[in-house]
């Protein structure tokens, strides 16, 4: 499995972004759940993210975080594409 997201290490904070399709968003059994799987790949916390028709983000997950993540372009994130068995 292939998913594209980033590592980010953020005033002393560790986090990890994947993106995923707007539907995972919106439901959050499927969210809590992809996160569950993405675990033991990604450090902890997993924050989703999204994006609508317009290449508008929406992120999901920790607060402090979300709200730090609305303030900066996507493109400045570093993002990868990561293989995950």
């Amino acid at each position: 499995m292939k998913v594209d997201g980033a590592i980010i290490k953020e005033q002393g904070v560790t986090f990890s972004i994947i993106i995923v399709k707007p539907h995972v968003l919106n439901n959050n059994s499927e969210a809590n759940s992809f996160r569950n799987a993405m675990s033991s790949a990604f450090p902890s916390p997993i924050i989703l993210m999204a994006q609508d028709s317009h290449g508008t983000p929406t992120y999901q997950g920790r607060s402090d975080i979300v709200k730090f993540l609305a303030k900066i372009n996507p493109a400045r994130i570093p993002w990868k594409t990561y293989t995950i068995n």
